[in-house]
């Protein structure tokens, strides 16, 4: 029985459309004769779905009791024996109820697949496995209910179902989505527009790379080595020179041309030592390349066109991107050049895009190279020049008739003795010479065809060529030694400068300089280890590179290059082991190394002793306030108490009852001041020790309201609500802040509102005001200590109570944060964590919004 098909509609955000779409689907599939079944679909309570139910066949839901509470889940053996063409089932990440054939709702799914049943199923992007923390991180909920990337991967069809934030939003506001009461909860929460639009950029990259496995499966399947212009993805190749900023911008432009393009920049490095490159210029490209949405690319190669192309051809390139050549015109005689020979080997696939630019034919600089030693290619071109070039000299001389005469013969093996110096170096030329002077001897130099030479002139020639030779190989190869030399020198000063000035100015990061060893030398992993004393074991102080199930770094030992710095600290690399010239810039790496490392420690030690100062500026404004805001109540209160003792007035009995209220409300209010100022004091001291136990929020919520009128505050606590795990003084503490600022601010007849909702594995208390508001950039600031918004008079406090909300509620584990209230004012979130001992009974809001 062939296995049956699935077709995922993939949501962007709650109330999209997906479960919409999909019965739109079921009715066209029905209208032309496919038998298709509602095997589970909820449409939560939303008119217009419901109404796409009509006319289609439902099963019948199986009904399940747990913990005294009647719920309905899919029953799969009543599909299995209905056997429908199409079954559509919804919600894909759904968690059965306990006693259910499966705990999940995909691995039902997977049944009727595996019994033949196509399947159309709905799911949410916030709902894959992989995107759970993400998800998290933008809208602070926590799903609960996930399904594994891999089932949605395996679909045969995955279709988007997308709408625009601002969309989404107006169907809410509509009642489309959720019931009236819920709309202003949830349009100030989950459906933020930002939490929105990041969601919707989730879903789109995610179908995006899904397209592209689909692209690249089909690919490897038919053997399909050709580039497929499908997405347009622009490589750039860079040779680390001035020119690489004016490729990499061409090729930004290019790619802002269309929808979806890709820049790569690239930059391939030879496998035998340092790079050609300047570091310097190379950190700018990249800095460059990302700054412009591209990603900067590393490639150990030493064919540089083959190497650029394989990795053109593996990313699925659709364009190469090239400078013109920096070559001089008699340089051509080495070869074509990297961009002639990429563009005649890219084949038709492939567009190559030469560039023009202001270093064309300036020269490409002397090569940095390692030492004395020559590449393997010249070498070896060396020895052959050397070697058998003299040989088809001979065999060439030999068909000429009358030759052109001994002399000429003498300067023709000089200049192959000439060349195979300059290619191979002095052994290869040395040959040259030898071989050079036997051929002479037995071809040309009578009697022919002997070694032995019958004229002394023709000795004294056949001695001076070959004195001539080795002299001239020498000095070639002293001189090209000189200039490698030279070169090289000049790269390590240039590497050496630009890293100390990077340094010295604070640039680099220990992760970023690792990686910049990791690319000079061509490394595969590099780690900077230290200890504290000989005992000690090594511990990785910072680390790059490295693939999954590489060999760990646990000592310098382990490595195939280490680099003592001082006596308990060493740079380790691993991937090749490196020639002793290399190790002069490896140690001042690993120099640099440590002082970055220092120099993190000091600036981490910085931050600490800013906090220290943070503390004294503090205590000073404490200082500052406490001489007014403490002795405006004391005043009061003096007054009040000097009234009643004095003797020339004979107060009545409504008169001291005024006196002693006002002394009664000073003290209360001097008792607050000097309770947000201990507060404040303990927290900035570290001294808070919160007693974390688990509490029902409507034990404590309701005793931090007696410090305000009864009639301003309504409060909204559900008793479904899951218990929370905070310490209830300094949570009562926090409320009656919260609501005694938002009482304060709140206009004459408006009341302050006090919520609780629970999202996920927390708890979120709401206390809304409908005051003035606070704008988004001063959100942060009335957080501070001492700090009043706007035109808040003297009398009305020192600033602290939001700051020692706040940092009660972290010291709680929870968050506090200001929001805009829907119609105007500011709304205080306190977000507390749920009890870990009580399962979270789910609202209908936040069922609806991870659904």
């Amino acid at each position: 029985m062939a296995r049956g098909k699935l077709r995922i509609y993939l949501g962007a955000a709650p109330g999209v459309g997906k479960t919409y779409a999909m019965l739109s689907e079921a009715h066209r599939r029905v209208e032309r004769g496919t038998d298709a079944v509602v095997a589970f679909v909820e449409h939560h309570g939303r008119p217009r779905t419901e109404v796409m139910l009509h006319g289609l066949e439902q099963i019948q839901r199986r009904e399940l009791d747990y913990r005294g509470t009647r719920f309905t889940e899919m029953d799969v053996d009543a599909v299995l024996a209905r056997k429908p063409a199409v079954a559509l089932v919804d919600e894909l990440a759904h968690t059965n109820v306990p006693g259910s054939r499966h705990e999940k709702r995909w691995q039902d799914i997977e049944v009727l697949l595996e019994a033949g049943i196509h399947v159309i199923s709905t799911v949410n992007i916030q709902h894959l496995e992989s995107l759970g923390d993400v998800v998290e991180s933008i809208t602070g909920v926590r799903q609960r209910e996930t399904v594994p990337d891999e089932v949605v991967r395996r679909a045969d069809q995955i279709e988007l179902v997308d709408m625009s934030p601002q969309a989404i939003r107006r169907r809410m506001a509509h009642g489309n989505i959720y019931q009236s009461d819920k709309v202003d909860a949830a349009l100030s929460n989950y459906f933020r527009p930002g939490n929105l639009t990041a969601l919707r950029e989730l879903a789109l990259l995610w179908v995006a790379d899904r397209v592209d496995e689909y692209l690249q499966e089909y690919r490897a399947e038919h053997s399909i080595r050709s580039t497929w212009q499908a997405r347009e993805r622009i490589v750039v190749g860079l040779t680390g020179g001035p020119e690489g900023r004016t490729l990499i911008r061409r090729a930004a432009r290019m790619a802002a041309k269309g929808s979806g393009s890709e820049v790569l920049a690239v930059y391939i490095a030879r496998s035998d030592g340092l790079t050609s490159a300047s570091p310097k210029e190379l950190a700018v490209q990249r800095t460059l390349v990302e700054d412009l949405g591209g990603t900067f690319h590393h490639v150990i190669g030493d064919d540089i066109p083959s190497a650029l192309l394989e990795f053109a051809r593996g990313v699925n390139a659709t364009q190469i991107v090239l400078g013109s050549s920096r070559r001089k015109t008699w340089q051509y005689v080495f070869g074509p050049g990297v961009g002639a020979t990429v563009a005649r080997d890219s084949g038709p696939d492939l567009d190559v895009h030469i560039v023009t630019h202001e270093e064309v034919a300036k020269g490409r600089g002397l090569p940095v190279t390692r030492g004395a030693r020559l590449g393997r290619a010249r070498i070896i071109a060396g020895w052959l020049v050397g070697v058998a070039g003299p040989a088809l000299l001979s065999l060439l001389l030999t068909g000429i008739e009358n030759g052109p005469g001994l002399a000429n013969d003498v300067l023709l093996f000089l200049f192959l003795t000439v060349v195979a110096a300059l290619l191979g170096g002095r052994l290869p030329a040395l040959a040259s010479a030898a071989v050079g002077s036997l051929l002479l001897n037995f071809y040309f130099t009578p009697p022919t065809h002997t070694l032995t030479v019958s004229d002394p002139k023709n000795i004294v020639a056949i001695v001076i060529f070959f004195a001539v030779a080795v002299s001239v190989a020498s000095v070639v190869d002293l001189a090209a030694r000189r200039t490698h030399q030279a070169a090289r020198l000049r790269a390590e000063s240039e590497i050496l400068s630009f890293l100390a000035g990077s340094v010295l100015r604070g640039e680099t990061t220990l992760t970023a300089l690792l990686e910049r060893v990791r690319e000079t030398f061509g490394m595969d992993t590099v780690a900077l280890l230290e200890r504290s004393s000989d005992i000690d074991p090594w511990t990785c102080a910072g680390r790059v590179g490295g693939p999954n199930g590489s060999r760990p770094l646990l000592r310098p030992e382990d490595a195939d290059v280490d680099m003592p710095v001082g006596d308990h600290m060493a740079l380790a690399l691993t991937g090749r082991v490196l020639p002793a010239e290399d190790r002069r810039v490896l140690a001042a790496f690993a120099a640099q190394a440590a002082v970055v490392l220092d120099r993190q420690r000091l600036v981490g030690e910085a931050e600490r002793a800013r906090e220290l100062a943070e503390g004294n500026r503090i205590r000073t404004a404490l200082l500052a306030a406490v001489s007014h805001d403490l002795r405006t109540p004391l005043a009061s209160i003096k007054a009040s108490v000097t009234s009643l003792r004095s003797d020339d007035v004979a107060w009545t009995p409504e008169d001291e009852a005024e006196l002693l209220a006002g002394i009664e409300a000073g003290a209360d209010r001097l008792d607050h001041l000097v309770g947000n100022l201990l507060d404040m004091s303990r927290l900035q001291t570290g001294t808070v020790t919160p007693l974390i136990r688990e509490i029902d929020l409507d034990e404590v919520v309701p005793m931090a309201l007696g410090g305000v009128p009864e009639e301003s505050v309504t409060l909204d606590i559900p008793e479904e609500l899951p218990m929370v795990a905070v310490d209830p003084g300094l949570l009562e503490r926090s409320v009656a802040n919260l609501v005694e600022n938002a009482v304060k601010y709140s206009p004459d007849g408006e009341g302050v509102l006090v919520a609780a909702s629970a999202l996920g594995d927390r708890v979120e208390l709401r206390i809304a005001d409908r005051g003035p508001g606070v704008p988004d950039s001063a959100k942060d600031r009335i957080f501070e200590p001492f700090q009043r918004y706007g035109d808040a008079p003297r009398g009305a406090g020192v600033g602290l109570g939001l700051a020692v909300a706040r940092g009660f509620a972290e010291a709680m584990g929870g968050t506090l944060a200001a929001e805009d209230t829907p119609g105007g004012g500011m709304t205080m979130v306190l977000t507390l964590r749920a009890a870990a001992g009580r399962t979270p009974v789910r609202p209908d809001l936040p069922a609806q919004a991870t659904t």
